[in-house]
Parts: structure tokens; sequence; C-alpha cells
């Protein structure tokens, strides 16, 4: 496992990337990293209640699509948080059938989660604000190109969420676009500056095979700042 700690935007963050043992099943394999991540939390001092972001890999589609089912059965109520998953067996350094990434925040006093809904409700949430954070959960679309995905779709929809949660584009601190293999940096990076008026200062891209559904190009994950 891969622990580390982040001071960034004003909060203290503990980041965790671990792989399932090789050999469980995808369902078996999650439920181990959810374990090994409650002991690093705990000695930490925090939970999964603290959790504010979880992006889950499967090595193909069925592991992709269990790994899930345990992750919303595993995080609900107060660990309900901002989620996105892949599907992208080049990420992995083992043979196991899942890995995952979590990203916990050092709670401040008078703060809470507030959590978003979709309308109507999905498996993820749209976003939750945490005081001046506010942090969406990976948006897609199934639409024929990748530019009609991000160009009347995902970034559209971005922009209305910002408004929503008293942020903008201005205020947007990191962009994660998981893109699939068979799209270029240069494309994304050209379709995202037609909507947002320039880069944030974290802009990663990152390349997977797949997504929830088939037709998916991209996924986007993006964290902001707000007016709390």
């Amino acid at each position: 496992m891969q622990v580390q700690v982040l001071n960034w935007l004003g909060f203290e963050f503990i980041e965790l990337s671990a792989e399932a043992p090789e050999g469980a099943s995808p369902e078996a394999g999650t439920k181990a990293i959810f374990d090994a991540f409650e002991t690093v939390l705990d000695s930490h001092g925090l939970s999964l209640e603290n959790t504010v972001r979880s992006r889950l890999f499967g090595r193909d589609r069925l592991s992709r699509d269990q790994g899930s089912d345990v992750r919303a059965a595993t995080l609900t109520g107060p660990a309900r948080t901002a989620t996105s998953s892949y599907i992208a067996p080049k990420l992995f350094a083992t043979k196991a059938a899942t890995k995952m990434d979590m990203i916990a925040i050092r709670p401040q006093a008078g703060l809470e989660k507030v959590i978003r809904e979709n309308d109507p409700p999905r498996t993820p949430c749209r976003y939750f604000t945490y005081g001046p954070l506010m942090i969406l959960s990976g948006q897609t679309a199934v639409l024929d190109t990748l530019k009609q995905q991000v160009t009347t779709n995902i970034l559209p929809r971005i922009t209305e969420y910002l408004g929503e949660a008293n942020s903008s584009w201005d205020q947007v601190q990191q962009v994660s676009c998981y893109l699939h293999e068979s799209q270029t940096v240069q494309d994304m990076r050209d379709l995202f500056l037609t909507i947002a008026p320039s880069l944030p200062p974290r802009f990663e891209i990152r390349f997977v095979e797949g997504y929830s559904a088939k037709g998916k190009l991209v996924e986007i994950e993006v964290t902001a700042t707000r007016k709390a």
C-alpha cells in the first residue's frame, strides 16, 4: 500500500492506494482493500467517514462491476463520497482483480460533508461540499465522439454544478481526465479549453481502457474551492 500525507488548500489529506490480494475474487479483494484502508486511516485518527474521493480500478469489466458493488455497499451514510471507476489492467503492478485510490481529509471544527445527490439519485453522488471545498464524482457521457461528450455534455454539466455550489471554473483547483487509450492528450486539452477559460493549477490526463458503460471516452474528476 502507498500512503501519502498532503497539505493542500488549507487541509490535510491522507492519500491511500492499494491493490487487492492476488487470487482473491473481485468482491473479496475489494473488501480486503477496504479493511486495509480502515486500518491505516485509524492509525491517523480517521475513518471511512472522512473519505472525500474513492477511485476504483478493475482488471476487466466484471472486476470493475463487482468491485463497484462492494464499494457502494461500504461507503454509505456519513462515508458516502465522490466516486469514479475504470477498467485499466495496465495500471496494475500485480495480477489483482481490483485496486483502489482513496483520499481522506482531516476534519476541521464547524465543517460538515454535505452530499448533493443526482436527480434521480444514482449510485454515485453528484458532488459534495465540505466548507470551502467542492469535490465532484467522475463525470461521463455516452455520445458518439469525444468532442460531443466533452463539449456538449460533461463540461456544461460541470459548469452547472460549479454554479450550484457557489463555485466557478476560476476556482477549480484540480482536474483529472481519465481518457480512453484511443484518444489523444492534445485533443482532450483542446476540447477542455473550449469550455473552461484556462487550465487549472493541476490538470492531469491518465489513460484507461474502459468505464462503467461502453461508449464512454473520458471520465472527468474535479476538485474546486467555493464560497462557503
